[in-house]
């Protein structure tokens, strides 16, 4: 759950804007030089030709990317999806991002993404899509981000170090924010565009329409109060009808996924979300559960772990 500032913050920065968050480009836009990006070809095997990833950090490319080098120092391609990271952020947590996309994009881990259409939309459209990481807010704020060019070229999703988990998530150290961040990348840089008709965070498409189900009816702003039998009622002002069918499809996957199931954690996000488990989002929002789960659409059905193609 993450606050809608910076949700709507991310949300307006890029070509196609949507994704803002109390920070860059939240859902709406998170390395030491230690030799570790992965170098994976899109839609092929991992270079190294063998069953395991090749893993390494390294500079910000030239070209294209070079106006990322005045806050980045650090840069790993997943089948051709950038991420950016600050000399601020611990080159474990940048890796752990790297293997949660690499796990949402090829979620089989044969080395070839599942979906080449949805890559190719997030690769292949202007600005691309790029996950770029601080270590914390303070160092975001204090980048000079929000004064350059990049947000209006872009399309950016930020996720911070001090968030990000590599262990996971628990009660005592909190949700694994990647999880969250991550996801908001893929689906609002690849499958809102793609099946816009289907995912699209417009009102109409059947991803809005189930959300529509799940608030209780149709609200293009917060309503003053979410009707009594409504299981989605998020209530920040900040986060408009487009921003809430990003969460909502953030919500919805990663419970049938498990990523909100242990303990604590249903308690935590009841005031947002009241269907945590698997078991609860198929008796209790059929009409997302059915969408998510279609498999001709090539969602997850795995939850990262952060270990792409790891024995």
């Amino acid at each position: 759950m993450r606050g809608a500032i910076r949700l709507a913050r991310l949300h307006s920065f890029g070509p196609t804007n949507l994704e803002s968050s109390v920070l860059l480009s939240r859902p709406h836009l998170s390395v030491a030089l230690l030799v570790t990006s992965i170098l994976l070809s899109a839609c092929s095997t991992p270079p190294s030709g063998g069953d395991e990833a090749v893993l390494s950090i390294g500079a910000v490319p030239s070209g294209e990317y070079s106006a990322f080098s005045t806050y980045f120092s650090k840069h790993v391609s997943v089948f051709g999806v950038n991420i950016f990271a600050s000399s601020g952020t611990a080159d474990d947590k940048v890796l752990h991002a790297a293997h949660v996309l690499a796990q949402y994009l090829d979620n089989d881990e044969d080395g070839v993404v599942d979906d080449a259409e949805l890559l190719a939309e997030m690769t292949e459209q202007a600005g691309g899509a790029s996950l770029v990481m601080f270590g914390n807010e303070d160092e975001l704020e204090s980048s000079g981000v929000f004064e350059s060019d990049l947000l209006d070229s872009f399309r950016l999703q930020d996720l911070f170090g001090d968030e990000t988990h590599p262990e996971g998530s628990s009660a005592d150290r909190g949700f694994d924010a990647t999880l969250e961040e991550v996801w908001h990348l893929v689906s609002s840089k690849g499958h809102s565009g793609l099946r816009a008709d289907v995912f699209g965070e417009s009102a109409g498409s059947t991803l809005a329409e189930a959300m529509d189900l799940a608030r209780g009816g149709h609200f293009q702003s917060i309503p003053s109060s979410y009707p009594e039998a409504a299981w989605y009622h998020y209530n920040d002002p900040t986060c408009e009808y487009e921003c809430q069918v990003a969460e909502y499809f953030y919500w919805a996957l990663t419970s049938i996924l498990g990523a909100q199931d242990y303990p604590g954690r249903c308690d935590g996000i009841a005031v947002e979300w009241e269907l945590c488990t698997r078991e609860q989002v198929q008796s209790g929002d059929v009409a997302v559960f059915e969408l998510l789960t279609e498999a001709s659409y090539h969602l997850p059905t795995v939850l990262p772990d952060g270990s792409y193609r790891s024995d």
